[in-house]
């Protein structure tokens, strides 16, 4: 049975100006028993900081049901926040996003802290599968894009990370990344020289999809048939799709 370790969500001290430079899903878990990524249930989640490691779980009332967690530096200060999902026993799952926060009565003066997170989907055993994250309109603000269960709605959606804060900017259904029983999520995030390109497959896998986000706006297009993780690939190096 996994023993839940229970640790506030601020108090992994870490060294003054120290980054998070790795981060990782520990100990697996079917005390949720989704099952849509084997393997993919996770009791805690493991900071590398400077070469040290501290264990948080926030997986209270829930898991980190997910590939693997994404270090992005969403804030524009030079050091990564870690984006996480979880999913909720009752509410299924929801965006979370870790940084090194200050904190002055800790003894070295900054902590691990949750800096935000997305409302969860609503209904147990309802996933979302992370796209990537970056500045995808030329704003200046990062976004992350994730698709809304992609076995269900298939909807990609957008949120922007500001001020600590996540904002839904927009959403394109009829686009998906993951099918059930994949160890992966599809696709990702690629600028072959004119802007950040999300790619996804489209609702029934017959076609990749590169989408870009202008003026608020999702604007989807097929850039080649789907055939494999190798048609993702060529599409993320700027190769024909074929």
């Amino acid at each position: 049975m996994i023993r839940y370790l229970v640790l506030a969500a601020s108090v992994l001290a870490a060294p003054a100006n120290a980054d998070i430079t790795a981060a990782r899903y520990v100990l697996p878990t079917d005390v949720y028993g989704h099952g849509v990524v084997p393997g993919g249930e996770y009791a805690g989640l493991e900071f590398e900081i400077d070469g040290r490691r501290l264990l948080a779980t926030a997986a209270i009332g829930g898991v980190y049901e997910d590939t693997a967690p994404r270090l992005v530096d969403l804030d524009g200060d030079g050091a990564p926040e870690v984006i996480t999902v979880i999913s909720y026993f009752d509410t299924g799952a929801a965006i979370r996003i870790w940084g090194e926060v200050a904190q002055p009565d800790a003894p070295d003066g900054t902590t691990i802290a949750l800096v935000a997170e997305s409302p969860a989907i609503g209904t147990r055993f309802r996933w979302l599968a992370v796209i990537g994250a970056a500045d995808l309109d030329g704003d200046g603000a990062v976004e992350i894009a994730y698709i809304d269960r992609p076995h269900l709605a298939r909807t990609l959606r957008v949120l922007r990370y500001a001020k600590g804060r996540l904002t839904p900017v927009a959403d394109l259904p009829g686009l998906t990344n993951h099918r059930i029983g994949e160890a992966d999520i599809g696709g990702g995030i690629r600028d072959c020289g004119q802007g950040p390109e999300m790619i996804t497959a489209n609702a029934d896998w017959t076609q990749v999809m590169a989408t870009r986000l202008s003026d608020g706006q999702l604007q989807t297009r097929a850039i080649g048939p789907h055939r494999d993780r190798s048609s993702f690939a060529a599409a993320l190096a700027c190769d024909v799709v074929n």
